[in-house]
């Protein structure tokens, strides 16, 4: 009986193929650990307690609008970019403030004026080529408004978007 030589194990393909799934799993929690430690977490708010705090300011805001009987439409023209708004109740301001909030992403909120044109009609020019869903924040100064109305809208569309101090609802 002849006995042939054991081949040595760095000419094997199963140590090979261990050593490589051991490797690649290194690399590829070493990039997602970079990644991690790199990138902002942009909605993680760091002042949590004073955020908290803050609900009860937005919800006096909100409960303002509502003994007012405020209430918006908004539509924005996809071909011309114009916002139109058209406001509902006992308050005519000679300006409103809009505030588009993007859901994830807090740099590509936008802040806008609209100017009062006659009878509760506003209007302003909102950027090009808003996508997307976005959070819609209408009040009636930059600091320290004494209403707000909320909503929310997917863009573009040819539709408008009702404003309400409370939940937002098509039209």
């Amino acid at each position: 009986m002849t006995m042939t030589a054991p081949t040595p194990w760095y000419k094997q393909f199963w140590p090979w193929f261990l050593l490589g799934l051991l490797f690649m799993s290194i690399g590829v929690s070493s990039t997602f650990a970079v990644l991690a430690i790199r990138s902002a977490d942009g909605m993680v708010q760091e002042d949590y307690y004073e955020h908290g705090r803050a609900i009860n300011m937005v919800l006096a805001k909100q409960q303002r609008a509502h003994e007012l009987n405020l209430a918006a439409d908004l539509r924005i023209d996809p071909l011309t970019s114009d916002i139109i708004v058209q406001l509902d109740g006992d308050d005519r301001p000679e300006r409103l403030y809009l505030r588009l909030i993007f859901p994830t992403q807090d740099d590509r909120d936008q802040d806008l004026v609209l100017e009062h044109v006659r009878d509760g009609r506003y209007l302003g020019q909102a950027p090009d080529n808003l996508r997307y869903r976005w959070y819609l924040q209408l009040h009636p100064s930059e600091e320290q408004p004494e209403w707000r109305l909320v909503g929310e809208a997917s863009l573009p569309s040819e539709e408008s978007f009702r404003l309400t101090p409370g939940v937002s609802q098509r039209s």
